[in-house]
């Protein structure tokens, strides 16, 4: 992933790459808005409603977890809780060596991505296929996503061709059903010699013990019918108090994910297949996934951990169209991920706590945050953190000067002349000024619109018992 700050990498980014993704964002964007008013009179009171009823089950998660467990257990799941990274991992690799499983297919799971579990499967000797098409390309290019929901939204149909043409899947063919047709060839195979499938959820309904998995591939399904393992890692987060509260939060994560009323495949899975049944899984385990989540719920960001992970945010951004995903050196890009990205790097805060830097502040992601999470103001909260640990902002100049000339009239007025003067001095742009010089070079001096305030507020008597303005 990129190692230098969101604007470096912005800069360099292949304009081929930009397009792609400011052109898919953007029609991401207008799906969600189309739909919505067609859908809902009122759909900001809906967005309002979803996030109370997510901001409820974090503030209780303690209850609703212990709750989720029972109701699990009592429908036949194993339930394990993982604190880190390397105990979720350790715990996959546990179960599926305990059974004597030695490939897996996997469907789309962020949390998978987040704690590297292929990369530990694979030096386990345990062979991980992902069977989500994107999460396939980016596997067999060693690549990362670049969106939570379109993980190649960075590549083009002909990318696709090439790789799967490296990878034996046929000739070059750009032609997008090839593509399609030839996955779905080699992923049957798959499918069909997997001893076990993994995958995320979407929620859990701590009243029935439901996972909630959507996707629009079905792959998910197929992942679990020819399997005699479930193995599902969920964010603890996910957890949701009752099955009611679903018919809320899957309306509104269809809409504002890819502007569909529903995705395709919508399932409700309430445990291990009973023996009658003929295929699906006869083992399934839930493991509850912290990895840092307790400490942002102790935190003043915790309103974060209301994601449903639908990607809004990122379509509507104006930065993460310009710097694509990989520019923020996580697995969460975007408005989302410059939360809680730092967030979850614990002991490596610093290194990521330039990401609450990388927005304009405009408010756009919260507009459309299905769950009103209000993104700007945790930014803010970041950035002063960021201030009172002392971190660095790569690029930028310290802002001491401009305190004190901002903290002393009489200096502000010189200041105030020399921009008056500017206009008249062309070379001023020019002069090597202390701690500037890497900051100007992609930026110059406004022109010049002022002057005449503090003329009018003279004369207006402000300060002498005068009117004010």
């Amino acid at each position: 992933m990129a190692r230098q700050p969101v604007d470096t990498y912005a800069r360099r980014l292949d304009p081929g790459v930009r397009k792609a993704v400011h052109d898919n964002s953007a029609a991401g964007t207008g799906k969600r808005y189309t739909i919505l008013g067609e859908d809902y009179a009122a759909a900001d009171d809906l967005r309002k409603l979803a996030g109370a009823i997510r901001q409820h089950s974090i503030e209780h998660l303690d209850e609703y977890l212990a709750r989720a467990e029972e109701s699990l257990t009592r429908n036949g799941a194993k339930v394990h809780f993982a604190v880190t990274a390397g105990d979720a991992c350790r715990a996959v690799s546990d179960i599926l060596k305990a059974s004597g499983a030695r490939r897996v297919v996997k469907s789309k799971s962020m949390v998978s991505e987040e704690i590297h579990l292929n990369d530990h499967l694979e030096r386990e000797g345990i062979e991980s296929v992902e069977t989500d098409l994107g999460e396939y390309i980016i596997q067999i290019d060693g690549d990362h996503p670049s969106h939570i929901v379109k993980p190649i939204i960075h590549k083009n149909r002909r990318d696709i061709a090439r790789s799967f043409e490296r990878e034996g899947l046929g000739e070059y063919n750009d032609d997008p059903e090839v593509i399609t047709r030839r996955a779905r060839a080699f992923m049957r195979g798959k499918y069909l010699a997997a001893d076990a499938g993994i995958t995320g959820a979407n929620f859990v309904s701590a009243e029935s013990g439901r996972l909630v998995i959507v996707t629009n591939e079905g792959n998910s399904r197929f992942c679990l019918a020819p399997v005699r393992i479930h193995i599902a890692l969920v964010g603890i987060e996910k957890v949701v108090p009752s099955d009611a509260d679903l018919a809320v939060l899957l309306n509104l994560l269809g809409r504002s994910a890819t502007g569909q009323q529903l995705t395709v495949y919508t399932e409700f899975i309430n445990g291990p297949a009973p023996a009658a049944q003929p295929s699906g899984p006869r083992e399934m385990h839930v493991i509850f996934v912290d990895n840092r989540r307790t400490e942002v719920l102790a935190s003043d960001c915790r309103e974060i951990l209301r994601c449903i992970r639908c990607g809004a945010c990122l379509n509507v951004c104006p930065v993460y169209r310009q710097a694509s995903g990989h520019a923020y050196r996580s697995v969460y890009p975007g408005p989302v991920g410059a939360v809680l990205s730092p967030l979850l790097a614990g002991d490596k805060f610093k290194e990521l706590a330039d990401l609450p830097k990388a927005s304009s502040l405009c408010g756009a992601c919260n507009e459309v945050c299905p769950v009103d999470i209000p993104i700007p103001d945790l930014l803010l909260r970041l950035r002063n953190r960021a201030h009172r640990e002392h971190v660095p902002s790569p690029g930028t100049p310290p802002m001491a000067g401009f305190a004190a000339v901002g903290s002393h009239p009489l200096l502000w007025r010189a200041a105030m002349t020399l921009g008056v003067v500017k206009d008249y001095i062309p070379m001023l742009d020019k002069m090597p000024v202390p701690y500037l010089g890497s900051w100007l070079k992609t930026r110059t001096l406004p022109e010049w619109r002022g002057g005449k305030f503090r003329a009018w507020m003279k004369s207006r008597g402000a300060g002498k018992g005068g009117d004010r303005p």
